[in-house]
């Protein structure tokens, strides 16, 4: 992992170190719930399902584990600068991976809800699509992190954008289909459930990559136009160059 530097406690050095391993095991751990919620929905797989609603409890401890970590770190090392809004930044982040965790969750129950009350007429390409979409970005911006990568954050800012507008798509698409057939409108309820699901996966790939920018520049970019965080990525990235 390369987003620390040496510090003069060692100590201080290992307890961040440990903090931000158990944070990136977090966030993979999110992201590989989504992919296997999704192949459960689409193999109609119950047990895989069910497995993917029990294991979100081993993200909710890691949740728990790494904010107690933070507390204790803040409050034995006070650190300052840099450290603290990377401190901060995960604090933040792992708020972010526990609802990825939770939304893999819904998906999951949708997966049940689905096998027990027949599979909808649409909507599977739609899932799959959008999953791969949000799994791929949800990746990229925890490579971001790790790397503390503005310009590969910024990329992640921009999925959302075409993720979002998928998701749009996708709904009316099937909003549409209901009204003209309204045989399978609960079954079809559940897959636009599922597509909000991984809609909300991106919101949250894109709040890590604002932290990333956050943790490089200084800036909290979350209501800030997108051109002017396109400005500010820049700006971090040519003095990063110029170091």
């Amino acid at each position: 992992m390369l987003i620390t530097q040496k510090h003069l406690s060692k100590s201080f050095d290992n307890e961040l170190h440990e903090v931000l391993d158990l944070f990136m095991q977090m966030g993979h751990m999110a992201a590989e719930q989504i992919l296997i919620a999704t192949r459960a929905l689409l193999a109609a797989d119950e047990a895989t399902a069910k497995k993917v609603i029990a294991d979100d409890q081993l993200i909710n401890q890691l949740d728990i584990k790494i904010d107690e970590q933070i507390i204790l770190l803040v409050t034995k090392r006070q650190p300052a600068a840099n450290d603290l809004r990377l401190v901060m930044a995960v604090s933040k982040g792992i708020v972010d991976f526990e609802r990825v965790g939770d939304e893999a969750e819904k998906i999951a129950r949708m997966a049940c809800k689905l096998i027990k009350d027949g599979a909808s007429p649409r909507g599977y390409s739609e899932v799959q699509h959008l999953s791969n979409k949000v799994h791929v970005m949800l990746l990229d911006a925890i490579d971001a992190f790790s790397h503390m990568n503005p310009q590969q954050a910024f990329s992640v800012l921009q999925s959302d954008a075409a993720v979002n507008e998928e998701y749009r798509s996708a709904t009316r698409a099937l909003m549409t289909y209901i009204m003209e057939d309204s045989r399978h409108v609960s079954r079809v309820m559940n897959i636009l459930w599922v597509l909000r699901a991984l809609e909300r996966v991106g919101d949250h790939a894109k709040n890590i990559a604002e932290l990333v920018i956050f943790c490089t520049s200084g800036k909290d970019v979350r209501h800030t136009n997108f051109m002017q965080v396109e400005k500010i990525v820049q700006q971090t990235t040519d003095a990063g160059s110029n170091k």
